[in-house]
């Protein structure tokens, strides 16, 4: 490469990210390396649905990842980022069902096989919607091992985890409650259920007793409160606590059913709470799962009253075939009709509803199959107590697994769908035997296999080792790279998936699944709302990156990723990602516009570096260290706020600006040693942002002089201890505050750095003294002094313009400009300020556990720190005292 390549004075991203990730793909770059010396490093992406578009959330939960996989690869890792998707069950199945319902037909008129024939269409469709926006996101994952769980291998893996499970007595199937969504006809665990505050309504109702002799408070009848008078038909008993003695004299009596006539018992069980309400309930054991374990316990009947669409049954009476909420209607005017209706009290209650379709969900008496937590869960809790321990960041996300871990209830894993992983249970048409196993029955006429699909969570539960080719403990990917190194999920899902994922890790691996779980939060819109249809505030990715480019979305999501923490999406924010990578854009066209013929960078010697050469190599080397130690911790926002600060403020406001004064020089070995410096750092710079900006650091990269293929396989920069100067950084530091100073005299008195000023700085400081004067030219360009003078004796003008800085003062006489009164004033903010830094730094420095538990060097800097601002406060309050007498 020559460094001569033609750029535009415009970032334009749509011409950037052009053609790069067919490249990228064709080159094989998102392949692992093969180098078994190489420490390996994996991430398996967490599978998105194959139901719509990705959202926000996706680009950003994808966009961490491969972060860590572009710096892992350019550090030379052996790295695998496996890519998938999900087949969703529920989810995907209750979108197609919505499409054929606008075409005036349902899966039972299609039938099973035609209807998981158009699932499959559906699911083919938006795998290649998602690859497309994969593509435009510069996700460097490997194609060539994408997974699906409905795929042949981890098909087989489910098959026999439930079967093995089965075999153990972990898996079992009976008559329980469970959570029923009426519109997708199916069992929900008790995390697919969302509860809401709904408007609903105590409904107070006479329940006469039967013996027309026996009465409660001189009334014959006993009054219950009920929000679900639609169940009443399925009551059992009423209930009181054993202990209430205001019921004793009628535990025993039995009551007549109210629209119904069934004869019930009034029974005593501790369940009862005796303080809520009239401390009398209702028990309707096949709609409720408290009162189907009372029921249990006084082997009470259990009588549905409604059908798998939330209709009411033949056990409903008159009611039957009617909605359950028409049912309700219709039950409270007869109650009243007839004479039962006490009274109704509004209220607003959390109700249940189905997370994927949104009805209100119903308790319903249901046989399923259901998976027992107690071993498993103590499985996962056990391992957090060795070295095998999982590492949640941010590290209180632990105590939300633990906490979910030991109140696990059986998890239900049946579910009433046609898509999905069908259980692999039969039962004998004849005997009605049931068996279980991985392959079907020999003599399959005489068996029916379980219509029952399994919960999408069972098979996302294998991920992380079912991609690899388990159970085939052989397969070379799950030697090579399992355990994987990293999760990176939301922490609305550590329920959902990361628990599952750990218990069957280590249930059929003997292995945690990963070594690290980094949960991030939600993206809100700009009040800080979450992103939904309802409020029509959410943004397409693609959009976005059609209008600002993938890099700055990216740079975007990276800056707002504090663990654990939700971000907001703001176009202000975007409009600076782009304006960021824009002055990236024209600092790297200066850089490479003068680097004339030169075939590689090559750092000159060291005698050869002068004092900015020193200044921006050591800045480089201490953000090398920190993006580095950011990225180790995914500590992803003080990553870009280092980079941030380094390219901006040193490389692109300083370091470039100071190096014209040689480019414009006569100093021809001078320049070449500039233009190595600028190419090195600009180098260096485009590699530690490449995981951030793959794009616009590979069209920066191919345009400089190297002999490297590509960024993405380019060495990540390493620390270099030589290169460490700290000397150079603190006097670099006190030329760039000298500059600063005079620019902001300049600015407050209105001169114009084209007018000619005298600039005159008072210093006790003989190394400082001979810093200013050792590099007068970078003065005179940047301040434009007529006449410039250092010393401890200089004779200063009452009518001057002044700044402290440190160990020196800086005058500026500018007796026709200078209002006394106007420069008091600002003297005196300036008084305000240090008094105010003084008094913070002694404060924090008189915090005894700040002073006990900081770093040492943290410590250190804080003294040096206060030092600072007491010397500054006292040269300021010395310059007031003056321009005060003047007046």
């Amino acid at each position: 490469m020559t460094g001569k390549k033609e750029m535009p004075t415009k970032y334009d991203p749509k011409a950037v990210e052009q053609g790069k990730y067919q490249q990228w793909l064709d080159q094989g770059l998102f392949k692992p390396s093969g180098d078994k010396k190489a420490k390996p490093y994996s991430i398996v992406i967490p599978p998105p649905n194959v139901t719509g578009k990705l959202h926000l959330g996706h680009a950003w939960d994808t966009t961490l990842q491969d972060m860590l996989i572009r710096q892992k690869r350019m550090q030379g890792y052996d790295t695998l980022w496996l890519p998938g998707m999900d087949h969703a069950g529920i989810a995907t199945q209750a979108k197609v069902e919505a499409k054929l319902r606008e075409q005036g037909i349902s899966r039972y008129d299609l039938g099973r096989e035609k209807f998981v024939k158009q699932v499959w269409e559906w699911k083919d469709e938006y795998a290649d919607v998602i690859h497309k926006q994969w593509a435009k996101l510069g996700l460097s994952l490997d194609y060539a091992r994408e997974r699906f769980t409905l795929d042949d291998g981890l098909s087989k893996a489910v098959r026999k985890v439930f079967v093995a499970l089965y075999n153990k007595g972990l898996i079992y199937r009976g008559e329980y409650i469970i959570n029923w969504d009426p519109q997708a006809r199916t069992a929900l665990s008790d995390i697919e259920v969302i509860h809401k505050d709904d408007k609903g309504a105590f409904y107070h109702v006479k329940y006469p007793f039967l013996n027309p002799e026996d009465t409660f408070n001189g009334k014959h009848y006993i009054e219950i409160a009920t929000t679900r008078p639609e169940t009443m038909m399925g009551d059992t008993a009423v209930a009181v606590n054993p202990s209430d003695k205001r019921y004793k004299d009628i535990v025993g009596k039995e009551l007549v059913l109210p629209l119904q006539g069934r004869h019930i018992p009034i029974i005593a069980d501790q369940y009862v709470d005796p303080e809520f309400g009239t401390g009398m309930v209702k028990i309707t054991p096949a709609h409720d799962p408290n009162d189907f374990n009372v029921g249990n316990r006084h082997d009470l009947a259990r009588i549905n009253t409604m059908n798998e669409d939330a209709t009411m049954n033949s056990n409903a009476g008159k009611y039957e075939g009617m909605d359950r909420f028409t049912a309700r209607k219709a039950m409270v005017k007869d109650l009243d009709d007839q004479g039962y209706l006490i009274s109704i009290d509004p209220i607003v209650h959390s109700v249940g509803h189905s997370e994927r379709t949104g009805v209100q969900v119903e308790a319903r008496l249901s046989t399923q199959w259901f998976v027992k937590m107690k071993d498993l869960s103590k499985l996962a809790l056990d391992n957090q107590k060795t070295d095998q321990k999982i590492n949640f960041i941010p590290e209180r996300f632990e105590h939300t697994f633990t906490q979910w871990m030991e109140n696990a209830h059986d998890w239900v894993i049946s579910r009433q769908l046609w898509w999905g992983h069908q259980i692999p249970a039969w039962y004998n048409k004849k005997t009605g035997e049931t068996y279980v196993g991985e392959t079907a029955p020999k003599d399959i006429e005489n068996w029916e296999q379980d219509p029952d699909v399994l919960d999408t969570w069972f098979s996302s539960a294998l991920w992380p080792f079912s991609t690899m080719g388990w159970p085939d403990e052989d397969a070379p990917d799950y030697k090579r790279y399992f355990p994987t190194s990293t999760l990176v999920t939301g922490y609305d899902i550590i329920f959902f998936w990361v628990s599952r994922m750990i218990f069957q890790s280590l249930e059929f691996t003997g292995k945690p699944p990963f070594k690290d779980v980094l949960l991030h939060g939600l993206i809100r819109d700009e009040q800080g709302r979450k992103m939904s249809k309802s409020l029509g505030n959410g943004i397409d990715p693609m959009d976005v990156i059609d209008k600002y480019g993938a890099d700055a979305l990216r740079w975007f999501l990276s800056q707002g990723s504090t663990a654990g923490q939700d971000i907001r999406f703001s176009y202000d924010k975007m409009d600076a990602a782009w304006n960021f990578i824009n002055k990236i854009w024209n600092a790297s066209r200066y850089v490479i516009m003068n680097l004339g013929e030169m075939t590689k960078p090559v750092l000159p010697d060291q005698k050869e570096w002068n004092l900015t050469d020193k200044w921006i190599l050591s800045r480089l080397n201490t953000t090398v260290q920190q993006v580095t130690h950011f990225f180790d911790t995914y500590e992803f926002g003080e990553a870009g706020r280092a980079l941030y600060t380094f390219i901006w403020d040193d490389f692109c406001d300083w370091y470039i600006e100071m190096s014209k004064e040689i480019l414009t020089g006569d100093n021809e070995e001078a320049k070449a040693n500039t233009r190595n410096i600028l190419a090195y750092v600009l180098d260096q710079t485009l590699r530690l942002l490449h995981p951030i900006m793959p794009f616009v650091t590979e069209e920066l990269w191919q345009a400089m002089p190297h002999k490297g293929n590509s960024i993405v396989t380019a060495a990540y920069p390493t620390v270099h201890d030589e290169m460490a100067n700290p000397q150079a950084e603190a006097d670099m530091g006190h030329l760039i505050d000298l500059i600063k100073a005079v620019r902001n005299i300049r600015a407050d008195a209105n001169a114009p750095m084209s007018s000619s000023v005298d600039l005159l700085v008072k210093t006790d400081n003989e190394n400082l003294k001979n810093l200013f004067e050792s590099n007068q030219d970078y003065i005179d360009r940047f301040c434009h002094p007529a006449k410039f003078e250092v010393g401890s004796n200089l004779e200063v003008p009452k009518l001057a313009m002044s700044a402290v800085i440190t160990d020196a003062e800086v005058y500026i006489p500018l007796a026709e400009l200078v209002d006394l009164k106007e420069e008091a004033a600002r003297l005196q903010k300036e008084v305000d300020k240090y008094t105010n830094e003084v008094k913070r730094s002694v404060k924090k420095l008189g915090n005894e556990r700040f002073v006990a538990n900081a770093p040492d060097e943290v410590v250190e800097s804080e003294r040096q720190k206060q030092a600072d601002y007491q010397s500054k406060l006292v040269a300021t309050q010395e310059r007031l005292k003056t321009v005060q007498e003047a007046k």
